[in-house]
C-alpha cells in the first residue's frame, strides 16, 4: 500500500524493529542480522532466544511480549521479525497476534522444515500440558522471506527432517516431486539444498524440489486457511505423531515423527489395498534413501490407540485419515476398522 509505505518511510521517524532470533541462528548470523539494520540506520532490539519443542511455552511468549513492550512499537507500520525454526516462527506469530490483538509479523525460515512448512499458512502456536500446539491460533504473517542459503548451515539430520515434509506433500499430490526425491535425495542431502549451477544432471532440484513443495501446501492451505474444512490432506503424517514426538522428546525431531506416522499408514494403505506391494516398497526405500526413520520402538500399539482417539476429540468425532492411493494422489478415509489397523501395525513391526 502506497500510502502506508509513504507513512512509514517519509518524514522524520526513525524505522525500528524488534526482531526475535533463535539463539543457535544468533550466534551463526547474529553479526550480519545487526550489521543490515545499522546499514540501513534502523533501531533495533534483537531478543535472542532458545526455541526448542522443550521450550515452546507460554511463558517464553510472555517473555517475548514483556520485552516488545519495553521496546514500545506501532502495531500497524512496526512489524516484528521472527528469524528461525519453525518452533521460533509459531511462537512469535503467537507472541504478535496477542499483543495489542493482532501485530503484524515478518517469518524469515532458517531450516528446511520451517522453510517448506512452517513459512506457509496461518497457524501460530506453543506447547501445553504436555500436548504439541495445544494452545494457539489463525494469524498469518504479512510476509515469509525465502533464503535457501540459510540452509547450509544446518545438520544433516536437520535435511532430512526437512525433507520428511516434503515427501509428505509429494505422497499426497504430486507423483513428480516424488520421483524428485527417489532420483534426487542424496543429492539434495549432500549439497544441503544450495543451487549448483555446474550440476547439469540435477537442473537445480534444490529450487524445483522446494517450489513444487510450497506450491502444492499452498493449493491446500489457502482455500482453507482456518480450517474450517477438517478433511485436510496435509495431516497425512500428523495423526499419530504429536502423541509420539511429545511422548519421546527429545528422541525424534518433528519431521522424523511425521515420518515414522507416514510409513506406519502406508502400510495401513497397502492393508486396505489402497496401494500394491510394489508401491509400498517405493514409499520406504525412498525414506531410507531420504535418511528418515520409518519406525520407532516408542511407537507402540497402545501409542497409536490413544492418538486416533485423541484424533477423533478434535476432527468432529471423524477419523479423517488421509491415506495413499496410489504414488502421488490420495483420499480421506473414515472407515478403517480396528483389525485392518492392527495388521497393519504387525507387518509393519514384522518388516
Amino acid at each position: 500500500d502506497p500510502e502506508q509505505l509513504e507513512l512509514a518511510t517519509g518524514g522524520n521517524k526513525k524505522l525500528r524493529r524488534f526482531i526475535v532470533i533463535d539463539e543457535v541462528v544468533d550466534e551463526l548470523y547474529g553479526s550480519k542480522v545487526r550489521e543490515y539494520f545499522e546499514e540501513n540506520n534502523v533501531q533495533h532490539k534483537i531478543l535472542a532466544l532458545p526455541t526448542t519443542e522443550e521450550t515452546k511455552s507460554m511463558d517464553l511468549v510472555l517473555n517475548i511480549l514483556q520485552e516488545v513492550q519495553k521496546f514500545s512499537i506501532d502495531r500497524r507500520t512496526e512489524p516484528i521479525i521472527a528469524i528461525g525454526g519453525g518452533v521460533c516462527l509459531d511462537i512469535v506469530g503467537l507472541a504478535a497476534s496477542l499483543y495489542r490483538r493482532r501485530t503484524p509479523y515478518i517469518r524469515v525460515p532458517t531450516t528446511l522444515l520451517s522453510y517448506v512448512d512452517a513459512s506457509v499458512g496461518a497457524k501460530t502456536g506453543v506447547n501445553f500440558l504436555q500436548c504439541k500446539n495445544k494452545l494457539g491460533g489463525y494469524t498469518p504473517p504479512v510476509a515469509s522471506f525465502l533464503d535457501r542459503s540459510f540452509i547450509q548451515s544446518i545438520p544433516r539430520r536437520h535435511i532430512s527432517n526437512g525433507l520428511g515434509e516434503i515427501l509428505k506433500m509429494a505422497l499426497m499430490k504430486h507423483k513428480g516431486l516424488f520421483d524428485l526425491l527417489k532420483s534426487h535425495g542424496k543429492y539434495l542431502l549432500d549439497t544441503k539444498f544450495q543451487s549448483c549451477s555446474g550440476c547439469a544432471d540435477h537442473r537445480d532440484a534444490a529450487l524445483q524440489t522446494t517450489r513444487i513443495a510450497i506450491e502444492t501446501m499452498l493449493e491446500e492451505l489457502a482455500p482453507n486457511l482456518w480450517e474450517d474444512d477438517l478433511d485436510r490432506l496435509v495431516d497425512f503424517g500428523h495423526l499419530i505423531s504429536p502423541e509420539l514426538e511429545m511422548r519421546v522428546l527429545p528422541a525424534l525431531m518433528h519431521g522424523e515423527a511425521v515420518n515414522i506416522d507416514m510409513a506406519f499408514m502406508t502400510y495401513v494403505a497397502h492393508t486396505r489395498g489402497l496401494i500394491t506391494a510394489e508401491e509400498k516398497e517405493q514409499i520406504i526405500q525412498c525414506m531410507r534413501g531420504l535418511e528418515l526413520p520409518v519406525w520407532h520402538r516408542g511407537c507402540s500399539w497402545p501409542l497409536i490407540q490413544t492418538a486416533l482417539m485423541e484424533r477423533l476429540k478434535h476432527s468432529g468425532g471423524q477419523p479423517r485419515m488421509p491415506l495413499p492411493t496410489g504414488l502421488g494422489v490420495a483420499e480421506i478415509f473414515n472407515d478403517t476398522s480396528e483389525e485392518t489397523l492392527e495388521r497393519a501395525y504387525k507387518l509393519w513391526v514384522r518388516d
